[in-house]
């Protein structure tokens, strides 16, 4: 359990819940700003993993045996505390996936093959990651559809007057990232929904970068799907949750056939599952999702409201100390930001700056971060970016950005 108390926000506790921060990266304490990409693991967390290997290890739904039974038990709570937790109305509506992409994968297969045909339109924005481009490619180049792209602006929020042009008789679905992994941008994912629904247009939201930052309500939003990853949230590796409406989910078609999606199969014919099993063929990571529950339990101690404000704060500090060096350029400086910072500096490769910080002990992610249309956009290769969680510190920062000034140095 965490060491949070009567819901009191104490980083210097709270990251002593997380084993891996008190080691040592290349000789110096680590310094890890690559929580976009992934976060860190508390260790309740990594002790619901090794209790499930080392006390229930059984397959699930199938067996009659105390193993599978307790097995069974653990992944299904699990499910409902996801649901709980984003605000579902049913258990059913939560799928568990491999993570987002396998999510937003599993939508455009099972919704663009039901719904789409030639002429109709798909609306993503310019800012998406691959994941979220990606699938809408292959399905509208198989049904002849079209993928519509929502511009944005220099500082990296949506143009807003052109989205709202987009929405027609031919847009089938909106899909749209949540927060963007390389500006940090906050998008009006509620405005855009009800937007969406005024034109009866479904909404999918990739919700892998917001899941870390806010809690989510999916009833709320109103969305009819939403993804995310659970090693974004401070869960395990290769788990994704994707949210759906019941009456959605319904009228999809199974998105992959095997074992534990069907209730009946013969040689003639197959009667699938119900929700939510229709969707998950197949032995999936028990442990992982089991494990995912622990992560739900820790997030629930957290006081969401103080997260949000040490993040902003850890946001604007670091924003106020890169601003003082000189050539540097953010990349992505929208109006609501969630705690991402995206820079180059003039005269230096965002390559050569990321491994000589590593040097001292500094994680952060260079390249394009699977948004190579934004790097396009802004004319750029690939970018240095930081991304906060709740566990970092303006300490942190600080030899951050010594660590930054020192290669910059090095490299000019």
């Amino acid at each position: 359990m965490s060491t949070l108390v009567n819901h009191t926000f104490d980083v210097e506790k709270l990251r002593k819940d997380f084993p891996i921060l008190s080691r040592e990266v290349n000789g110096k304490p680590l310094i890890y700003f690559d929580n976009g990409a992934t976060a860190q693991k508390p260790q309740s967390v990594i002790d619901a993993v090794n209790r499930y290997y080392s006390y229930e290890n059984s397959n699930i739904h199938r067996g009659v045996h105390t193993l599978s039974q307790e097995a069974t038990s653990a992944y299904e709570e699990a499910r409902r505390k996801i649901q709980k937790y984003i605000g579902a109305q049913l258990s059913e509506e939560v799928l568990f996936t491999k993570g987002t992409t396998d999510g937003i994968n599993l939508v455009a297969q099972s919704f663009g093959k039901h719904f789409l045909k030639v002429g109709d339109e798909v609306v993503i924005s310019a800012m998406e990651h691959h994941s979220n481009i990606v699938p809408w490619q292959m399905i509208c180049e198989e049904k002849g559809a079209k993928l519509r792209i929502i511009p944005i602006d220099d500082q990296g929020d949506l143009i807003m007057d052109e989205f709202k042009q987009m929405l027609n008789s031919k847009t089938k679905l909106l899909s749209i990232t949540h927060i963007s992994n390389t500006l940090g941008t906050v998008n009006p994912v509620k405005e855009m929904i009800d937007l969406a629904h005024e034109k009866n247009v479904p909404v999918l939201i990739d919700g892998a970068q917001a899941v870390p930052h806010q809690k989510i309500d999916v009833r709320a939003l109103d969305c009819d799907f939403y993804a995310f990853s659970m090693h974004k949230m401070f869960g395990p590796t290769g788990v994704g949750i994707l949210y759906g409406k019941k009456e959605w989910l319904d009228q999809l078609p199974p998105y992959q056939g095997g074992g534990d999606m069907i209730k009946t199969v013969t040689f003639e014919k197959t009667t699938y599952n119900e929700l939510p099993h229709k969707f998950e063929a197949g032995t999936p990571n028990i442990a992982g999702g089991i494990a995912s529950a622990a992560a739900v339990d820790y997030l629930n101690e957290l006081d969401w409201e103080a997260v949000r404000a040490h993040e902003k704060e850890l946001l604007d500090y670091a924003s106020d100390q890169l601003k003082t060096i000189e050539g540097l350029r953010f990349i992505g400086e929208a109006k609501v930001k969630a705690s991402v910072i995206s820079f180059v500096v003039e005269g230096t490769h965002a390559y050569d700056l990321g491994v000589i910080m590593d040097k001292m002990g500094v994680a952060v992610r260079t390249g394009h971060h699977c948004t190579q249309p934004l790097m396009e956009r802004f004319g750029i290769l690939g970018t240095v970016r930081v991304s906060f969680a709740f566990y970092n510190t303006k300490a942190e920062i600080d030899t951050f950005i010594k660590a930054l000034n020192r290669a910059i140095k090095m490299l000019r």
